[in-house]
């Protein structure tokens, strides 16, 4: 069943996400944190495979995440649109892959956190020399 799992999402942007997300047919989940340490594949109701954490010391994460499951492109582009739209923007996002789907939440966190903050630095400069 295509699914949105959501990090420490609160108040009022939860319930907006969980609005736009029913709208598509999307089953929303709220992970807790003592399920961080979870593998996305558990979180998202597979069997559990041999996590691969890559040494998850901190299982435990303060930033937002929403992690997409099973979408149709319809629904992950509605999705997008709609977060936007609705000014519920996350800003990181991920896609669970069958790599990807062995890794800790906090493993995928700290990931995108280091992609989103290399991608942070560059905004606003060209990356091309002149």
């Amino acid at each position: 069943m295509a699914q949105v799992l959501l990090f420490n999402i609160r108040g009022d942007k939860l319930r907006r996400i969980r609005t736009l997300s029913f709208k598509l047919g999307l089953r929303c989940v709220s992970v807790e944190p003592e399920d961080f340490s979870k593998t996305l594949g558990a979180l998202c109701g597979r069997a559990d495979e041999a996590a691969d954490n890559g040494g998850d010391e901190a299982p435990v994460f303060g930033g937002e995440m929403l992690v997409m499951d099973e979408l149709t492109p319809a629904q992950f582009h509605g999705l997008l649109d709609a977060l936007r739209r609705e000014r519920a923007a996350v800003a990181l996002k991920a896609v669970v892959t069958a790599s990807n789907s062995r890794w800790s939440a906090a493993r995928l966190y700290r990931e995108l956190s280091a992609e989103h903050e290399a991608m942070e630095k560059f905004k606003g400069k060209s990356i091309h020399r002149a």
